[in-house]
């Protein structure tokens, strides 16, 4: 069984492999090598610690093994190799397992067994940059079920007596974000480990127990109450030395290293202080496509030439980019319709023809305040607030019914004449949500509305209930009490976790590439939440902080311009290209079939689509989700 598992995810380690079984406690593990930090052998895992006491597998990197060794070879320990998996286990020996996590720097999912405790610990990083997933499975007394661990789905398919039922409480989650949130997965039974949390297994009798660690909830309500005091420079300079020694500590690895450019201020300023801290240029990677509406390799070519690095290309044509989507359903194993996926698999794929370790600047927009919906729906609230809420339904309802494609052209008709921070790629899609707004109660409702792609999955899901998830709620308005720190934090442990990070780590192991992301370094993090709002929102912007620093390494005039995101013409592909596929997908008689979602509202969301009033998002996620039906055969 170990052999299968590990096999079928060989694309994430492909350097080297291990498996170990204990007759015995029935306890085994199965692991497979990217090599990034000592290549030898003595890098191998599973990993016996010096005492014999604590056998590991591990994901990811503690990057801060060097400082932790330091300390440990006083202490008597010695090493073998100078793997920062050796280091985590004299760790364990020196310090026990709780105090060692918190003095871990870096991306993390592992197993420890304890033999002399005889408990098996999972573990993963405060940000949930490495996936952990667990549960048990076959029939019988839960006590007496196999309890599996992984880091993707596709092992547990596997195993003998999984049954692959779908969530449908999870599913109709799914319909709402374009992702499936923790610590639910699409299967009945296999949980996500969060966040933070440490999970522990008692094989004398089975029971598990859980730890949180470290808490992002805990840290944005120690930031709100007890906020630096800070002037501009102070913190520009405060900022500096930590994301510089967050990307110094990202950048040691026994392999080529490079980093993932877009030309926007995240990577810019990544790759600015990895250019500032190298010898030699730095490798950077981005991709261009033919339509300049998602276009941005022209500024990250600017930007790279100003820094000096070595810069990579690769322009990709319709037929190229069309082709990735075929491979989504194999390459997240779990329904997720963020069409970022696409470009983040190309360029990763890109970059692994170079370099076996590529920096990226996700976590930005969460921390600093990148994401226009934060000073939107704030603006919109203020607005609506004022108007009684039956002549805002009137209005909304009015405006929701002039189809979208009618707002594109009407609203780009005068888009020349607009402020450029009021110019929009998709207004017909601003407009509907706006109808949609509407209805808010509150500004969480703002909120929620902006981040649904299905305003009532339940609807759409037979027998599916939407599960709670972590919005913006009464409690914790008394402790974040305005409305773009309520919105930053729940992006922060929803939509961070759950999309952006899954989206990278898919993307980028799937091709066998490591991304380390160091504006998520935990003291960045922090340190973030301590700065006062005026330091992330100034002059109907957000990003502030982040905007003065990187002016200290580019010019201002090659990073100011409207947020573009990572897209792809998803809406120009359904109704040219992919429109016979989507068709096959959507058929109503399949869908019956299948029984998972009713597909009467699917159909009609299709049809209004191609008359031009429907979400194209609305139907990439049903899409997505049929796709792996269609690849992974789930049942009831």
């Amino acid at each position: 069984m170990l052999e299968a598992m590990h096999r079928c995810i060989s694309y994430r380690g492909p350097d080297d492999s291990g498996v170990w079984s204990d007759r015995d406690t029935g306890i085994g593990f199965a692991h497979r090598r990217l090599s990034v930090v000592d290549l030898s052998p003595e890098g191998h895992q599973p990993m016996l610690s010096e005492s014999g006491r604590f056998r590991i597998i591990f994901n990811g990197e503690v990057y801060n093994f060097a400082e932790l060794r330091a300390e440990l070879e006083p202490a008597g320990h010695r090493f073998r190799g100078h793997s920062d998996t050796e280091v985590m286990l004299a760790a364990f020996e020196e310090w026990g397992l709780e105090a060692s996590i918190r003095r871990f720097v870096g991306m993390f999912a592992f197993a420890l067994y304890d033999a002399k405790e005889r408990v098996l610990h999972l573990v993963r990083d405060r940000l949930g940059i490495k996936p952990m997933y667990y549960g048990r499975v076959g029939a019988g007394a839960p006590d007496r079920a196999l309890f599996a661990f992984a880091s993707e789905l596709k092992p547990f398919l596997e195993l003998p007596g999984f049954e692959r039922r779908v969530d449908r409480d999870a599913l109709a989650a799914y319909l709402r974000f374009a992702y499936v949130p923790g610590p639910s997965s699409i299967y009945r039974g296999i949980s996500k480990l969060p966040a933070g949390h440490l999970l522990t297994l008692r094989l004398t009798d089975g029971a598990v127990s859980t730890t949180c660690y470290w808490s992002a909830r805990a840290i944005a309500e120690r930031g709100v109450a007890d906020p630096l005091e800070l002037r501009d420079d102070e913190a520009i300079e405060a900022l500096e030395t930590r994301l510089r020694s967050a990307v110094e500590l990202r950048m040691i690895a026994d392999v080529p290293l490079g980093a993932f450019l877009s030309g926007g201020i995240d990577s810019s300023l990544v790759v600015a202080l990895m250019q500032s801290l190298s010898p030699r240029p730095v490798k950077t990677f981005t991709i261009g496509f033919e339509s300049d509406r998602y276009d941005e390799s022209r500024y990250a070519e600017r930007i790279a030439r100003h820094l000096g690095t070595a810069h990579t290309t690769l322009m990709l044509s319709p037929q190229e980019t069309l082709a990735t989507v075929p491979l989504l359903a194999e390459l997240y194993d779990e329904p997720f319709a963020d069409s970022s996926q696409i470009p983040t698999y190309l360029v990763s794929k890109l970059a692994r023809t170079k370099v076996t370790v590529s920096l990226s600047g996700d976590g930005g927009d969460e921390l600093f305040g990148g994401y226009h919906r934060y000073l939107y729906a704030q603006r919109i609230w203020r607005r609506m607030q004022p108007v009684p809420r039956p002549l805002r339904l009137a209005m909304g309802a009015m405006a929701g019914a002039v189809p979208r494609s009618v707002w594109n052209f009407m609203i780009g008709a005068v888009s020349p004449l607009l402020p450029q921070r009021h110019r929009f790629r998709l207004p017909g899609e601003k407009v509907h949500k706006l109808a949609l707004m509407a209805r808010a109660k509150n500004g969480d409702d703002i909120y929620t509305s902006l981040v649904s792609t299905w305003m009532d999955p339940n609807s759409v899901v037979i027998d599916g209930r939407e599960p709670g998830v972590v919005l913006p709620d009464a409690s914790r308005r008394a402790v974040l009490p305005d409305l773009l720190r309520r919105m930053m934090y729940t992006d922060l442990v929803t939509y961070l976790v759950d999309d952006i990070l899954t989206k990278v780590d898919r993307a980028s192991m799937g091709v066998s590439l490591e991304a380390r992301v160091p504006l998520l370094d935990h003291r960045v993090v922090e340190f973030a939440w301590r700065l006062p709002m005026n330091l992330k929102f100034r002059d109907g912007d957000g990003k502030f902080l982040l905007r003065q620093l990187l002016a200290r390494h580019v010019p201002r005039e090659m990073f100011e311009r409207p947020k573009m995101g990572f897209g792809v013409p998803v809406d120009d592909w359904l109704r040219g290209p992919l429109r016979d596929w989507a068709e096959s997908l959507l058929a109503p008689a399949r869908i019956s079939r299948e029984g998972f979602l009713r597909p009467e509202p699917v159909q009609q969301e299709w049809q209004r689509y191609l008359r031009g009033s429907g979400n194209h998002n609305c139907i990439w996620t049903v899409l997505m989700f049929q796709a792996w039906v269609d690849r992974y055969r789930p049942t009831g």
